[in-house]
């Protein structure tokens, strides 16, 4: 279900099952989260791509069918659910979500847990949870207000309304709106734009947002500092001065 793929720096993440609307199982979400282990593991692998299959669906949430019973039997055992990329996984490798049709529910989800978004024409987002009486309960509660504007973000949960790519452009929920037949060339081109830039200055870079959130402006300020103090330690801030002085490419290593 899950695909795990790699292209130079770049790993590759597709939701392969269109016959279910990309709908996610439990099994599934345990292979996504295995890969996206892989992907933080290996220092070969700078930026992921998460997508999915064809043309009209990125993914319209979690398998009803099965995360219900399981929720269920792990009310009081959470730890033995597959958090994967919606919470509990310090990832700090940057992730594009390139979002190739529906995106609702749990795809939602797993597109807002991203850093980047960029929807092709005809996609579609929403969080429809409350339609059938549940919250949406992997993280788009959190992310949405923080993403847009609070009061859109109430509008979207509390009455599970669905939005086109450019009104999703429009309120500032994706990056960038592209036919659909470019949507995998424009996130590449993305990604290797990332590439070019010193991996652990990005991956700090993403920390020190995302922890910084959580943090009062001042004890933010601290750890931007003593996280500059760090990098400004590495081999690859020595040759992005020495690049910058030779007016030359620099040949970052991750070191």
């Amino acid at each position: 279900m899950i695909e795990y793929t790699r292209d130079g720096r770049i790993a590759i993440f597709r939701i392969n099952r269109p016959e279910a609307m990309g709908a996610i199982t439990v099994e599934g979400m345990r292979q996504l989260n295995n890969a996206l282990i892989n992907f933080r593991d290996d220092d070969e692998l700078w930026v992921g791509i998460i997508t999915g299959t064809g043309n009209e669906v990125f993914c319209a949430g979690m398998d009803v069918k099965e995360f219900l019973p399981f929720i269920g039997d792990t009310k009081h055992m959470k730890w033995r659910r597959q958090d994967g990329v919606i919470r509990g996984m310090d990832l700090w490798k940057p992730m594009i979500a390139a979002c190739n049709g529906l995106t609702l529910g749990g795809g939602l989800e797993i597109s807002l847990a991203c850093d980047i978004m960029i929807a092709s024409e005809n996609a579609v987002f929403g969080l429809p949870e409350v339609k059938v009486g549940v919250v949406p309960g992997g993280g788009g509660t959190t992310r949405l207000p923080r993403t847009i504007p609070r009061r859109l973000a109430a509008e979207m949960l509390f009455t599970g309304k669905t939005i086109k790519a450019q009104e999703a452009y429009r309120i500032g929920l994706v990056n960038k709106v592209v036919p659909s037949d470019q949507l995998m060339e424009e996130a590449k081109k993305m990604a290797q734009a990332i590439c070019e830039a010193a991996p652990l200055a990005v991956r700090y870079v993403k920390e020190l947002m995302v922890r910084g959130e959580g943090m009062a402006i001042e004890e933010a300020l601290r750890l931007e500092d003593d996280i500059e103090s760090t990098l400004m330690a590495t081999k690859d801030f020595s040759e992005g001065i020495t690049a910058f002085a030779e007016k030359r490419r620099p040949n970052f290593e991750g070191r």
